[in-house]
């Protein structure tokens, strides 16, 4: 073992009793002791399998997790454990990252736009590995860490919507003059990144940003840089409802890799995987701390008059860093909104139980304190529990207060199945392919902890646990 994660650090579900059983045993404990203090759940096991699969499905591909996604400590030392490196995009980040004692070598100090003191900082404590995309970022670099490491960052996009005002990334025809530039500052360039986000999910997106990422290693070649290094960026899917399942992106990837920088060719590849690993591994529980009702002028379709219930919650699940970026994948939309996916106390469905149209809010005060409206939901109570599934991404900062909104802590639990995967991975992937199956194969066909903490997310509660 590394030495990052130990049993300390998480909670052991035994054989038989899973992380549903754990979350339901909290909220009683909660019920019976008057907290309501909103709090998340995390299932381990789940970022152990999507660690395995990303190594089985991309071979080649070295993940640095973005530790602005999800800061909090259970999983970075679960990652650190496995191996992965980290994409800090701040001092405090690098500083929680370096804290539990991961070395200056797996941090890539991944912001486009950096802060002097910030790069001194990174220099001070070895971090060598950053990017750059225009001369005022290059002169920071040159004057406050002359021993760096740096990546061009390029926009890889040409498409009529990528405003050049809105992208990071140099264009393709400014990287030449952006080299030579680097070349004159003694400023050494090992390789590019680029950054499709969301459009990676399009193989044909992700081969022209490979294809102009080997035109700029050529230029690099030309102009004397050893270029070694190529950042795909991140973009992956965290959940199974996307447009494209994980292993077709993977597919695309090593497909547009095996063609621009065949194995062999000495480029290193890693990319930054935040959502694939954390988002379905959170679920977060909010309890409903005020009611009321406002009447309708039309009645109900049986005649009767119809009301609107508007819920206030312990805390808005899209503001539950207190960013001012609304946090995706909330309930069963996409948008800012979210659905609870169950409630809590049980309940048993019945016919004879009309739902309610209702708005749910989160604390008043906050910027983002509109959480959902024109949902069907069963009646709700003063001191019920809503449960929010997929809440890994963006909803945890690595600082522990943001904007004076404390943190709702977080309960870590792992299988005594997925402690054994990560005891035998030891960081290191495995030798061969029948070896990777091995590990992957018991993941993804499902152990004790495979099961989601949540019923799938659904606009309106289809079962009350």
């Amino acid at each position: 073992m590394n030495g990052y994660l130990n049993e300390s650090n998480f909670l052991m579900v035994e054989e038989g009793f899973t992380t549903r059983d754990l979350l339901e045993n909290l909220l009683g404990e909660l019920c019976q002791g008057s907290d309501q203090q909103a709090f998340f759940v995390a299932d381990l096991g789940d970022i152990v399998k999507k660690h395995l699969c990303f190594l089985k499905a991309l071979p080649r591909v070295k993940p640095y997790f973005p530790v602005k996604c999800n800061g909090s400590e259970g999983v970075i030392r679960l990652l650190a454990e496995l191996g992965a490196g980290f994409a800090c995009a701040s001092k405090a980040e690098i500083t929680r990252v370096r804290g539990i004692g991961v070395p200056a070598d797996r941090i890539f100090y991944s912001s486009p736009c950096k802060q002097v003191a910030h790069v001194r900082y990174a220099a001070k404590h070895g971090v060598q590995l950053m990017t750059f995309d225009n001369e005022v970022e290059l002169s920071k670099v040159a004057r406050s860490h002359p021993r760096a490491r740096v990546l061009l960052g390029i926009t890889a996009d040409s498409s009529p919507s990528a405003h050049p005002a809105m992208t990071f990334g140099t264009t393709l025809k400014s990287c030449r003059h952006l080299l030579e530039a680097a070349k004159e500052q003694a400023v050494e360039v090992v390789g590019i990144s680029f950054h499709l986000g969301s459009r990676g999910l399009e193989p044909q997106a992700f081969a022209q940003a490979v294809a102009e990422a080997q035109l700029v290693f050529d230029m690099g070649t030309e102009l004397g840089y050893r270029m070694h290094l190529l950042d795909i960026g991140g973009g992956f899917p965290g959940t199974e409802d996307t447009r494209a399942r994980f292993e077709e992106v993977a597919a695309g990837i090593n497909s547009a890799l095996d063609l621009y920088f065949p194995d062999g060719s000495g480029v290193e590849v890693v990319a930054r995987p935040g959502r694939y690993y954390v988002t379905s591994a959170f679920t977060l529980a909010v309890s409903v701390t005020a009611l009321e009702e406002v009447p309708l002028e039309q009645p109900g379709s049986d005649g009767r008059a119809s009301c609107i219930t508007s819920a206030t919650a312990s805390t808005a699940p899209s503001a539950a860093s207190c960013s001012t970026a609304p946090a995706p994948g909330l309930g069963c939309t996409r948008q800012v909104t979210g659905t609870p996916s169950s409630l809590f106390p049980p309940q048993r469905p019945c016919p004879e139980h009309l739902s309610h149209s209702s708005s749910l809010r989160g604390p008043p005060g906050h910027a983002e304190d509109r959480i959902a409206d024109g949902l069907e939901l069963p009646e709700l109570h003063v001191g019920d529990w809503l449960l929010f599934g997929n809440m890994g991404a963006y909803t945890i900062p690595a600082s522990p207060l943001v904007a004076g909104c404390p943190q709702p802590r977080v309960t870590f639990a792992m299988s005594r199945m997925a402690w054994k995967a990560v005891q035998l991975f030891q960081g290191k992937p495995a030798q061969t392919e029948d070896d990777r199956e091995s590990l992957c194969t018991p993941l993804s066909c499902g152990w004790e902890m495979a099961e989601t903490l949540c019923v799938p997310p659904v606009f309106a509660p289809t079962g009350i646990i």
